[in-house]
């Protein structure tokens, strides 16, 4: 058993230097992210949709794909507020398989991260200076989120790392809205607690650095259902369980209570074609109660330009090679019917 230190690779900032966001694109910026951030904090009467594929495999059909959400974000633009899916590093419940494009550049050759941490830039890089929008990853690895900081819109925190101590600290120091997504286990504590936490100031060791932080306001829930002892996945998008968060996430402990329902995973079973669904029952939800309303402040949809998955050599141009998503046509047919409905 043995640790190998192969080589010190570039920090953040000289990654940035090299490879920088163009002025014009830096400056529209400020502008994307306090849309995000009116959106969250109730200033906004529009619902934010996190969407795109499970995992940014490669370059041009990702690129295809960012072009035509760029398209209906403008057709649905009254009602909600896209932000691209851009996700770049995959967590593996035992560890092996595909970890994303920061470990897998070129998914026929071996794992080259220096490489990787210059495509994922690249590939979010494109995406903002191509269509205007910024981006959504998931902070997997809270050390590397800065070598995507100017581009990103928005972070997510997954269900394995939401009770991780580095995550929740980290997440009380970014400057973009960060979703903290219930646990797989699925306790509404542990993921209270977790947005708790990141919305405190907080001293602690990063990257070698004393660091302080002022805390994040608007970091917030992200309900992507649970599994149970049983083994069976179990849904809390309901009616029911967002009428009892709604009573326990409130403003006198928190700042900015607002929760984004992911309507892919354990909400689904993984069956994607369910979310359009689930977008349904959450709007007709949110007409019911002003409650859950004004808590409801998006979705996150797993969507891309073929319907389903496909083996890491499946070959098949913009379908997953992880977790099964929306083709394009469904994903249309989604986004407006959001529109109308919200």
């Amino acid at each position: 058993m043995s640790m190998k230190f192969k080589r010190l690779l570039p920090i953040p900032k000289e990654i940035r230097e090299e490879m920088p966001l163009s002025a014009e694109t830096a400056a529209k910026k400020p502008a994307f992210d306090a849309q995000v951030a009116d959106i969250l904090t109730g200033k906004d009467d529009r619902k934010l949709v996190i969407i795109g594929p499970c995992s940014a495999d490669r370059e041009d059909s990702v690129l295809e794909y960012a072009g035509r959400l760029a398209k209906l974000a403008e057709r649905v633009s009254e009602r909600l507020f896209i932000v691209p899916r851009v996700y770049t590093n995959k967590p593996r419940t035992k560890g092996t398989g595909y970890k994303g494009l920061l470990h897998n550049p070129d998914p026929e050759g071996p794992s080259d991260l220096l490489g990787g941490i210059k495509a994922i830039r690249r590939m979010h890089l494109r995406v903002a200076e191509e269509t205007g929008m910024f981006t959504a990853d998931e902070m997997l690895y809270p050390t590397n989120y800065q070598y995507l900081i100017d581009v990103l819109g928005y972070i997510a925190v997954g269900a394995r790392s939401v009770e991780n101590q580095e995550h929740r600290l980290v997440a009380s120091g970014v400057p973009m809205p960060i979703g903290m997504k219930n646990p797989t286990g699925g306790s509404t504590s542990v993921m209270l607690n977790s947005i708790y936490a990141a919305q405190q100031p907080q001293t602690f060791i990063f990257r070698n650095w004393e660091v302080e932080t002022t805390g994040n306001p608007l970091a917030h829930a992200v309900l992507r259902g649970y599994i149970g002892e049983d083994g069976l996945n179990y849904p809390n998008y309901h009616y029911e369980y967002l009428e009892r968060l709604a009573e326990k996430y409130t403003e006198a402990d928190f700042v900015n209570p607002a929760v984004i329902v992911d309507c892919n995973h354990d909400n689904s079973g993984k069956r994607p074609f369910e979310q359009i669904r689930i977008s349904h029952e959450v709007a007709d939800s949110m007409r019911r109660s002003e409650q859950i309303r004004h808590l409801i402040k998006g979705f996150m949809v797993e969507s891309y330009l073929e319907d389903g998955n496909q083996p890491i050599d499946g070959g098949v141009y913009g379908k997953s090679i992880t977790d099964p998503c929306l083709g394009w046509e469904k994903t249309e047919r989604l986004v407006l019917d959001l529109a109308e409905r919200v």
